[in-house]
C-alpha cells in the first residue's frame, strides 16, 4: 500500500509538471490577434519557438507548474543575442559568493585593465553614484537596458570555462557562451580575459586577478549557419553566416534560468544558482525595474520608455505600463532574432505566468543589412502573445489565488 501511495504521488507530479506540445493553446488563435495568428500558422518561416508555463497554487501558496510548448527544439540553432547576459549576471554573483576575501562585495570597485591589443580597459563609470564600476552596477545596467559593455566586463571577470561549466552543472545543457558582444574579436581573442582588480573605498586592492585564458575552445555543435547572405565591411557576402563560434542559449535553458530565479526551491540544489537570498532579490528587483525608476544609472525619456525592454504584452507601446503589472524578464535582439523570457505578474488580478519565445524576421535572408521586420512583425507578435496569454489567465479557473507579496519591491 505504501508503494501504491508513492506511485500515485509520482503520477500526480508527472501529470502537473509534464510538457504538453500545445494542447490547443496555440491552435486556432482568433482573428483578434492577427500577427500572432500569422506567425503561428507559418512557424517554419518565422522559426518561432514558445514555452509557456501556467502556475497554480496550493493552499500553502506552493506553486505547481504546467508547461506548454510550441515548436520548441533545443537542437535548432538561433542567435540568442542579449539573453545570455542574464545567466552571466547571476553567475557573477555566484562567483562572488565563492570568494573568501574580506571586504569583497558586489559594490566593491571593479577596475578592468588590458594586456592585449584587442582588450579595452574600464577604470571608471560616469553612470554610478561613486563614478566607479562594480559587479552590482554592471548587473543593473544589464537588467535595466541590456548594456553590452556591462556584460563584456562580467564575461571578462568569469571567463568561458567558469560560465560554461556552471551552466552544465545546473542542468542547462544547451548553452555555449564564448564571446563578448558588439566587439569584433576572433574566437582566439575571445578566449583571453582582462586582468581585473577589486579595490576598497580608500583605493586599497582587495583582490587581483591576472589576465587569463580559457582552457577549452567552446563552439556550437553542428557548425550552424543562418541566412543566405550577410554584409561584412560594407560588402555583401553571398553565403550563409557561420555561427560556430557564436553564443548559443536554447529557449528551454533561457526559460529555466528565469524559473530558477523566481522559484529556486522548486529545483534540486545542484540545479539552482547558489547566491544569497539578498542577491536573488537584487536580481529580481532590477529584472522588473523600469528604466525611468533608476537613479544610478539614470535613464530618461524619450529614449528609455517603460517598455524599452518589456516586449511581452506591451511591444513598443510608449505609454506608461500600469502599476499593477510587473515583468521580470530579459530580452534580446540581433540578426533578425527577437527574444523575451518573462515571469509576468498582475498584482491586482492575481495573475502570474512564465513565457519565453524567439522569433526570426528576415525576409530577404541577408544578415547585417538592417532590413528586418521587427516593427512590422516581431514586436507586434510579442504584444499579441502577451495579451493572448494574459486574457487566458484572467479567465482561467484557479482554486487558490496566489499571494504575490514577495514580488512587491520598492523601486
Amino acid at each position: 500500500m505504501r508503494f501504491l501511495g508513492f506511485f500515485s504521488l509520482l503520477l500526480v507530479y508527472f501529470l502537473v509538471s509534464c510538457n504538453q506540445k500545445d494542447a490547443g493553446i496555440f491552435k486556432n488563435v482568433s482573428e483578434e490577434y492577427p500577427i500572432l495568428k500569422e506567425v503561428l500558422e507559418n512557424a517554419d518561416k518565422y522559426q518561432v519557438q514558445i514555452k509557456y508555463t501556467q502556475i497554480d497554487r496550493s493552499e500553502s501558496n506552493d506553486p505547481v507548474f504546467k508547461h506548454f510548448e510550441f515548436n520548441l527544439d533545443d537542437g535548432r540553432y538561433f542567435y540568442p543575442a542579449s539573453t545570455v547576459k542574464l545567466p552571466v549576471a547571476v553567475l557573477a554573483l555566484e562567483w562572488l559568493s565563492e570568494q573568501d576575501v574580506f571586504g569583497l562585495s558586489k559594490e566593491s570597485a571593479m577596475v578592468t585593465d588590458s594586456i592585449r591589443e584587442s582588450q579595452v580597459p574600464a577604470f571608471a563609470d560616469s553612470t554610478s553614484a561613486n563614478l566607479m564600476p562594480s559587479i552590482a552596477h554592471y548587473i543593473k545596467k544589464i537588467l535595466l537596458v541590456s548594456d553590452n559593455d556591462a556584460y563584456n566586463r562580467l564575461y571578462e571577470l568569469l571567463g568561458q570555462d567558469y560560465i560554461n561549466h556552471k551552466m552544465k552543472e545546473k542542468g542547462l545543457n544547451h548553452t555555449v557562451i564564448n564571446h563578448r558582444l558588439s566587439m569584433p574579436m576572433s574566437p582566439e581573442e575571445n578566449r583571453h580575459f582582462n586582468p581585473i582588480k577589486f579595490v576598497d573605498f580608500e583605493g586599497q586592492v582587495i583582490l587581483e586577478l591576472p589576465g587569463r585564458e580559457a582552457s577549452n575552445a567552446y563552439s556550437v555543435e553542428g557548425n550552424p549557419s543562418i541566412g543566405k547572405a550577410y554584409v561584412s565591411g560594407g560588402e555583401k557576402v553571398s553565403e550563409p553566416m557561420d555561427f560556430t563560434f557564436k553564443n548559443k542559449y536554447a529557449l528551454s535553458d533561457f526559460h529555466g534560468t528565469v524559473m530558477r530565479l523566481v522559484f529556486p526551491e522548486k529545483f534540486d540544489s545542484a540545479q539552482r544558482f547558489h547566491i544569497s537570498e539578498e542577491d536573488r532579490l537584487f536580481v529580481l528587483k532590477y529584472m522588473s525595474m523600469l528604466p525611468g525608476e533608476s537613479d544610478y544609472p539614470k535613464y530618461e525619456l524619450p529614449e528609455f520608455y517603460d517598455s524599452y525592454s518589456k516586449f511581452v504584452k506591451f511591444g513598443t507601446d510608449k505609454n506608461p505600463i500600469p502599476d499593477n503589472f510587473r515583468i521580470f524578464n530579459k530580452t534580446g535582439m540581433a540578426y533578425g532574432h527577437l527574444l523575451d523570457g518573462v515571469y509576468f505578474v498582475d498584482f491586482e488580478n492575481k495573475v502570474e505566468f512564465f513565457v519565453s519565445a524567439v522569433i526570426y524576421v528576415n525576409a530577404n535572408e541577408t544578415l547585417n543589412d538592417n532590413e528586418y521586420e521587427f516593427e512590422e512583425i516581431a514586436f507586434p507578435f510579442y504584444a499579441e502573445l502577451g495579451e493572448y496569454l494574459y486574457q487566458r489567465e484572467l479567465k482561467r479557473e484557479r482554486k487558490v489565488k496566489p499571494d504575490l507579496s514577495e514580488f512587491l519591491f520598492s523601486y
